[in-house]
């Protein structure tokens, strides 16, 4: 599995974003939570990641 995408997070990447003004990114849960409040950015689980939501 991948790590998150975001700068010095070392967790294993578990959503992808789809973000209309940035490029799309994978990233943990935790980023993903708070990323995801933005209007427009829509999360996607990513497969096999099942284990790594909490």
């Amino acid at each position: 599995m991948a790590e998150c995408s975001q700068d010095g997070c070392e967790n294993v990447a578990a959503v992808r974003l789809y973000i209309p003004w940035d490029a799309d990114r994978d990233v943990c849960t935790a980023h993903g939570r708070a990323l995801v409040q933005q209007d427009g950015v829509v999360a996607e689980p990513l497969d096999g990641a099942e284990k790594d939501w909490s």
